[in-house]
């Protein structure tokens, strides 16, 4: 301690909340400079804010933020030419931990009802400390605008600091930070060498918007470290579409061009700016729970954290961007958001931009449209299966899908509403295994012939959104594998029930003995209404989960009740007519358990492309092949 010099002590218990700081507080021993960045950064803006009233406290010099490295000594120097403080404030804002100048300025500016005070990064009290992590030692002089005196400050970070009078030749602040030695096994890189600043900078202060220059030995400046370019806060007519496609790129590392740029501006009871991408193409770990996903945020351009999961969400976890919340509550480390409103406020606004975005290329460009849908339609879609999604109506409007009137193209529910038949009073769907699968299954064959387009859907997630009976507009969507579907008119619906009565008494002793052959794997054997040409398939009643989300279910891990299905046999078809004519001949011939277990077979290939019993199945194949050779 040099003559002179005071010796004060911290708050009470400070050494314990350093200690804290230093060791548990801040996950990353980078963000350091991003602390003191941010300090700096808020000096300069309280000095070109108070010099418009004071014109006097303006420097010759401009604004900027210096770095200066002596490797053989291990210092790192961070100063500015800011507003800089008093030796009562260095008191006052560094003496006491969580005491923070910036907030005390904050409120005087709103006492004042001051309407362009700038935005001011620094909302906390503790970041300086940080510095404790990788320094042993703080030194910081200040001057304050106005005034010819400066002041030292020095702490260790035992608990006590001294203060005295020292000379600065211009007003600002220089922090010199005597540094540990490396140790990049516990998070401690060697902070004397440029490179690694640069590389900080560039990662947490790049768009802070002020020069950050590295000074040589020389005295002379380096170009700036960082590009002050916030792309986000700018206009759009001023921003180009190649700097949109260049930004992309560098928050979401693909080398290939997004489909659309979404600025957003959130002006009124709170500010914030967003710029986000729709990428074109899926990364591959696109279904994984590991996925990096979320947006970058930053604070008054500062960056914060990398993944923001809380800004949308997991059905739009493909949206790529950054989020800029210029007074965001955050945590004295500013690495985890506390739960605030204004974090739903801005969720809301997101989903709201991004919603609108696709909405609007699919009604104007659906070639890009297609090719989204191609790559995020299933993620899209787990917003329908969610059960606290708030915007099912809108992610609806977006859903497209094959159909039997378009095989290759995609319909939205407008499309199909827009063409349903007279008297038509539901939007018929269609789920399967497989594009291909669905689109030749024999559910579909009544509905052809009577001209009645079905949505078909073959996505994993179809089966657990759909399951929810969902309704566009006040159109109820309705499987065609489940419960009994009527078609036609009322006369058109009585004659087919008067044909398939009388077909169902003609059967009725088949139907039993079929019954009884498959009691083990259905729960009944009946006639369809949906075939005409296919001599089987497989259906669920009304309220039954349908085999394919069974075994979804399972396979996520749920208990679920094992339903099962209605084999339902076409009554016209010749094959039918035959084993009626054997049964009526030869009541116990086991042939006529053999076709019921290949019809089972049959419908259930086509069902899910493959057979739940193939041993019996392949039995009963084999034995009516030896009695036809």
């Amino acid at each position: 301690m040099t003559q002179g010099a005071e010796r004060h002590e911290f708050q009470a218990e400070v050494k314990q909340l350093l200690d804290l700081m230093v060791h548990s507080l801040y996950s990353d021993k980078d963000i350091f400079l991003r602390e003191l960045v941010s300090n700096a950064s808020d000096a300069l803006d309280k000095r070109r804010f108070e010099q418009v009233a004071r014109p006097e406290l303006a420097d010759a010099a401009a604004l900027e933020i210096h770095l200066a490295v002596d490797a053989a000594a291990r210092t790192l120097t961070i100063s500015d030419n800011g507003i800089g403080m008093s030796k009562e404030e260095v008191v006052k804002n560094i003496g006491t931990i969580a005491r923070s100048g910036t907030k005390e300025f904050l409120a005087q500016l709103k006492a004042a009802a001051a309407t362009d005070a700038p935005g001011l990064i620094g909302q906390f009290g503790v970041g300086f400390y940080s510095a404790f992590m990788v320094a042993d030692r703080i030194t910081l002089v200040t001057r304050k605008a106005g005034t010819d005196g400066a002041t030292r400050w020095e702490s260790t970070g035992d608990g006590t600091y001294t203060i005295e009078d020292a000379e600065r030749p211009s007003a600002g602040t220089s922090i010199t930070l005597h540094l540990k030695a490396a140790d990049p096994e516990h998070g401690l890189h060697d902070y004397a060498t440029e490179s690694m600043l640069a590389t900080i900078v560039k990662r947490y202060s790049d768009f802070v918007g002020y020069p950050i220059r590295m000074a040589k030995a020389d005295g002379e400046l380096g170009e700036p470290l960082n590009s002050q370019k916030a792309i986000w806060d700018r206009p759009k007519a001023e921003v180009t579409e190649q700097e949109y496609k260049d930004f992309y790129r560098h928050v979401s590392h693909d080398w290939t061009d997004p489909l659309r740029s979404i600025p957003v501006r959130m002006e009124g009871t709170f500010e914030a700016y967003a710029l986000l991408f729709l990428p074109e193409k899926a990364p591959f770990d696109l279904y994984s729970p590991e996925m990096k996903r979320g947006l970058q945020l930053y604070v008054k351009r500062v960056f914060v954290m990398d993944e923001c999961k809380e800004l949308l969400p997991t059905h739009l976890r493909f949206v790529r961007g950054v989020v800029d919340a210029h007074d965001l509550s955050l945590n004295v480390s500013r690495e985890i958001l506390q739960k605030d409103r204004q974090i739903q406020l801005i969720k809301k606004q997101l989903v709201k931009k991004v919603l609108g975005a696709l909405d609007e290329m699919k009604r104007d460009k659906p070639d890009d449209y297609r090719t989204f849908w191609t790559a995020f339609g299933p993620v899209l879609k787990e917003g329908l299966a969610g059960w606290d999604t708030q915007d099912k109506d809108k992610l609806l409007d977006l859903v497209v899908t094959h159909s039997t009137k378009q095989p290759d193209g995609l319909v939205s529910f407008a499309d199909y509403v827009g063409r349903m038949k007279e008297g038509q009073d539901a939007i018929y769907y269609l789920t399967g295994a497989s594009k291909d699968a669905v689109a030749r299954s024999p559910l579909l064959e009544r509905f052809a012939k009577a001209g009645h387009e079905v949505l078909l859907f073959s996505d994993p997630i179809d089966e657990l959104w759909l399951e929810n009976a969902p309704r566009f507009g006040d159109k109820p969507l309705v499987s065609i594998a489940r419960g009994d579907i009527k078609l036609g008119s009322d006369e058109e619906q009585q004659a087919e029930e008067a044909k398939r009565d009388e077909r169902k008494a003609e059967l009725a002793d088949l139907l039993i003995a079929m019954r009884a052959a498959l009691q083990e794997d259905v729960k009944d054997v009946r006639l369809s209404t949906r075939l005409t040409t296919s001599p089987s398939c497989l259906v669920a009643d009304a309220d039954d989960m349908t085999p394919r989300m069974q075994r979804m279910m399972a396979q996520l891990g749920h208990a679920v009740p094992a339903v099962k299905p209605v084999l339902e046999i076409n009554g016209d078809h010749a094959l039918i007519g035959k084993l009626r004519v054997l049964h009526l001949e030869h009541k116990d011939d086991p042939r006529i358990g053999w076709c019921a277990r290949v019809l089972l077979g049959q419908a259930q290939l086509a069902d899910a492309g493959e057979v739940a019993a193939p041993e019996a199945y392949n039995q009963a194949v084999a034995e009516l092949m030896l009695r036809a050779v």
